[in-house]
Formats: structure tokens, C-alpha cells, sequence
């Protein structure tokens, strides 16, 4: 069945199910419809590990009696009634939730956008399992390399179906590639691993495998015989890879469910100063090719452009209907879905990148530590607090010295928010975008 004709299917599922509610007795519904198909290969040491292929579809029934809501999902849809008349019995058995509800009708995005979202290219097993072992042939060759801890590609195409009984209906597509290798240098208990990854909406823009693979070995090599320090107070850089973290710190405490409930440090910050001037922090759900563009939301709402942070100001939570309504607010597209209902949440977050180049920022902070990789999740949304284990290199006069490990960072978001210095380095591949981030004031603590 080609795409079309399949979405054509989902679109039609969708509004039954939604019918059949509203037939069942519901005051108001909405339904969505998934379909995927993916396929991943993995090998390790020149051979294939595993080759896997899926294919399914999803439904989702919200039914709403008055301020009550109940939600049934299938992968089937052999009795559409029945599911109907279930998930309206549930809700009249559900304690009320003021602020539960469909999204405001005005609201609705009325044209769909088309964003460019879906590679039509089809890519087989055999392109894959090139993709990965050429991947990790490089960096295998990386000297110093011992040897490979697996390489993995995968691509697959997606689709999503709303359909809700205000009279929204909305369909898109995406497709997604991507592969990773992880290279280990050493031997026995000196081992040392570390991995490089790639991933984008259209196969033909993915990183050579040769790179991402002689990434991968060459940080595995560097990372070799890494000593601990000693607690003290220190500028730390965090390399994209791990600054991403911090980006994802920021949008759950802007999350607008959190504010309503008053579990977010950031609560009582609207408009005011909270971080360094300068920096600019936005949320773009129409960026090309993002890995969480979307022309509408969970809700049928058309997401606008935000611009969260403006020279260090905040602007904006992130709010989906039931949010706003309890903050007394208007949502602003950002509805994810969430078991029975919906949850705010970013599309493609941007920190974006400063003036300094990465090796003037190294120059700049003389000494201190570059950090790679963060293990751990010691990040507490209400009190601001934070401690995360992490892996790097010490920094003397601006180069490198050696590699770190076994230490732990810690200091209070707020603080460290206000500290920032991003570099011009933007790596804005994913979701998620950030330059390298220099922060100054946090406690390194080692042996």
C-alpha cells in the first residue's frame, strides 16, 4: 500500500473512532493513529549481530464526559464500538480534572504545512550493514584502538494521524536515519570506551561513516589513563554532547504543567533575568528537516516560533491546553502526548551560539574542565540543585593536559544559568542544539 493510500486508511480509522465515541455517549473526543517502519542493523567486529525489522500501527481514544476523560489504546481495530463504549464507561467513572479538555476550537490550525519532513528514499538492510561496518572500519583503524564495541544503523519512516470531534483533522510524516559506533582503547581493567553518533531526517545528509567512526576512536584513544582530581572550584566547558543536558534542564523547569503545580525553580521567574546577557534561547517547531518539527501539536494547535529567552530574559513557558488553563493562560502548541492526556514539552530547542571560537573559549578559561560525557540524572527540578557524575579533561594554559574521570559536578541551576558563555561552535543536528557552554562557579569534586 503506498503512503498515501495509507494515511488515507488512518485518517479514516481515526474519525470512526472519534464517531463512535461521540455515539457511545461522549461530550467530546479525539483520536490519533500511529504507523510505523523501521529497520536497524548491528554488527560488531566485521560481522552482523542482528538485523531487525518492525512494522505496526497505534490508536488512541480520548473520551471526555464533561471535566472527566479516560484513554484507550490498541494496536488492532477489530471492534472500534466496543472500545468506544469502554473508554466513555471509564471516564464517567473518573474523578474530574478542571482543566481537562480539547484544545480551543479558535485555535486549530486550519492549512497544514507541509515542513519537508519525509525522505521518500527507502533504504535497505544491505545499505545499512555498508553504513555501519564502514563506520566501524575507521575506527578500528584509529591507532591505539583495541578494539570495537559494535556499530548499529537504522532508518525508518513514521506517521501520525489526529482526529478530534471540534473538527480537526491532521496527518504528517517523517522519516529518520541514522547509525553509531563505539570504539574501546586499552586492555583489561585500563579499557577505555567511547562512541560517536549521527542521525537526520534525510539519509543523503548523514555524516560519512569514515568521520563519525574515526571520531569515535579517536576520543576512545584520548580518553586512555584518566586520573582523578581533587575537589576544588573551577570553570567547566561542556562539550555539545554533554551542554545538551543543560538545554534539557532548562525546558522541564519552564514545563507549564510544573509551573501550575509550583514544582519548578523557575517558577516565579517570568520576565525576569535568567541568564546571562546575551543569550538566546529558542523553540522553533518549523525549522527544516528538525528532529521535532511539526505543523501542529498533540492538540490540532499550530505551534508558533518562541522565543524563550531574549538577552538572558524568560518570555515563555511551555503550555498545552490543560496548562494554560490552569495557569489562566493560552497554550501555545506545545502539547505532548502523555497516557491519558497531554503534557508541555520543547520542539527544536536552540541555545544559540556566541562570538568566541572553542579554542579562544579554552584560552579564555586557562584552567579548569572540559566535560564529555555525564553520567546519571542529579538534577532537581524544585530546588534548582545539581550533581551529575561526568568524564573529561583537566584544562592547563588553555590545551588540553589529560584525561579526568570518577569526579562530580555540582552547583545550583540558577547559578549556573546566569554563568554561561556558549562558544560559536552550534551543533544543531538534533532536537536539542547547543554550542559549547563555559560556566563558571561550579564545585568539581574528585578525591
Amino acid at each position: 500500500m503506498s503512503d498515501a493510500k495509507h494515511t488515507s486508511l488512518l485518517e479514516e480509522r481515526a474519525l470512526r473512532l472519534v464517531e463512535a465515541a461521540m455515539k457511545a455517549g461522549a461530550d467530546a473526543a479525539d483520536a490519533v493513529a500511529v504507523t510505523g517502519t523501521s529497520l536497524s542493523v548491528s554488527v560488531r567486529e566485521g560481522k552482523v549481530e542482528d538485523t531487525d525489522r518492525s512494522e505496526g500501527e497505534d490508536f488512541t481514544l480520548r473520551a471526555f464526559i464533561g471535566k472527566q476523560v479516560a484513554s484507550i489504546s490498541t494496536n488492532s481495530f477489530d471492534d472500534i464500538e466496543e472500545m468506544a463504549q469502554r473508554a466513555v464507561a471509564m471516564a464517567k467513572v473518573t474523578p474530574e480534572d478542571p482543566y481537562a479538555g480539547l484544545g480551543e476550537q479558535d485555535k486549530l490550525l486550519k492549512e497544514i504545512p507541509s515542513l519537508d519532513l519525509l525522505d521518500e528514499r527507502a533504504v535497505s538492510s544491505k545499505e545499512l550493514k555498508e553504513l555501519a561496518l564502514k563506520a566501524e572500519d575507521a575506527a578500528l583503524s584509529v591507532e591505539g584502538v583495541s578494539k570495537s564495541g559494535g556499530a548499529g544503523a537504522s532508518w525508518g519512516r513514521s506517521g501520525m494521524v489526529l482526529a478530534t470531534s471540534h473538527g480537526f483533522v491532521g496527518e504528517y510524516s517523517r522519516s529518520r536515519s541514522g547509525y553509531s559506533v563505539t570504539a574501546i582503547a586499552g586492555e583489561g581493567t585500563c579499557m577505555e570506551r567511547e562512541y560517536d553518533f549521527d542521525s537526520r531526517t534525510y539519509w543523503d545528509e548523514l555524516m560519512l561513516p569514515e568521520e563519525v567512526g574515526k571520531n569515535a576512536g579517536e576520543r576512545a584513544v584520548r580518553s586512555q589513563n584518566p586520573r582523578q582530581i581533587e575537589t576544588c572550584k573551577a570553570p567547566i566547558i561542556y562539550e555539545p554532547r554533554a551542554a545538551r543536558s543543560i538545554l534539557g534542564h532548562f525546558a522541564g523547569a519552564i514545563n507549564g504543567a510544573g509551573i501550575a503545580r509550583g514544582t519548578s525553580f523557575l517558577k516565579e521567574y517570568m520576565g525576569k533575568k535568567v541568564f546571562a546577557e546575551g543569550i538566546k534561547i529558542s523553540d522553533d517547531p518549523f525549522k527544516p528537516r528538525g528532529g521535532a518539527t511539526m505543523p501542529f501539536d498533540a492538540e490540532g494547535i499550530g505551534a508558533d516560533y518562541l522565543e524563550l529567552i531574549s538577552d538572558g530574559v524568560l518570555n515563555h513557558w511551555l503550555l498545552d491546553s490543560a496548562a494554560a488553563r490552569e495557569l489562566g493562560l493560552e497554550t501555545n502548541g506545545r502539547a505532548r502526548r502523555a497516557g491519558s492526556g497531554t503534557s508541555p514539552g520543547s520542539t527544536n530547542l536552540t541555545l544559540h551560539g556566541g562570538q568566541v571560537s572553542f579554542a579562544n573559549l579554552l584560552k579564555d578559561m586557562g584552567r579548569g574542565l572540559l566535560v564529555t560525557s555525564l553520567i546519571g540524572h542529579g538534577a532537581n527540578g524544585i530546588t534548582g540543585d545539581y550533581s551529575r557524575g561526568a568524564s573529561g579533561f583537566w584544562i592547563e594554559d588553555g590545551e588540553v593536559a589529560y584525561p579526568v574521570s570518577e569526579i562530580t559536578i555540582a552547583g545550583n541551576m540558577k547559578d549556573m544559568f546566569l554563568n554561561i558563555t556558549p562558544a560559536n561552535d552550534l551543533d544543531d543536528r538534533y532536537a536539542v542544539a547547543t554550542p559549547s557552554l563555559l560556566i563558571e562557579g561550579l564545585t568539581i569534586a574528585g578525591s
